[in-house]
């Protein structure tokens, strides 16, 4: 939204995080722990995992690479890749070190 003095307001719409985990994941073994998870390979590489909090939509490879959107900030992208690596660990897929993360905010500008 545009005031009198000509300034534009930004707000952030969605943070995306991307994460590593430093080695390969099993995706199959991912898919049979959580059968709400999507995994269609013929139609793309990964797992989709949704979260209800925060509501976020994580995409998982084989890699070990983690896409995560939706969040609103870093903070909540954060807190989704943890608790998605969190859930994993918690039901028995071996994760052996903390993720690493990276920002790419999408910034939307007001009118």
């Amino acid at each position: 939204m545009s005031s009198g003095s000509g300034r534009r307001f930004i707000s952030i719409e969605n943070v995306v995080a991307t994460a590593s985990l430093h080695q390969n994941i099993d995706l199959n073994s991912i898919v049979r722990i959580f059968p709400g998870v999507e995994y269609r390979p013929e139609q793309f590489p990964g797992p989709v995992y949704h979260l209800k909090k925060p509501k976020t939509t994580t995409l998982l490879f084989g890699s070990g690479k983690m896409v995560c959107t939706g969040a609103k900030s870093e903070r909540q992208a954060r807190k989704a890749v943890m608790k998605v690596v969190d859930e994993l660990k918690d039901n028995g897929i071996v994760i052996l070190s903390k993720p690493e993360i990276q920002w790419n905010k999408q910034l939307m500008e007001s009118r």
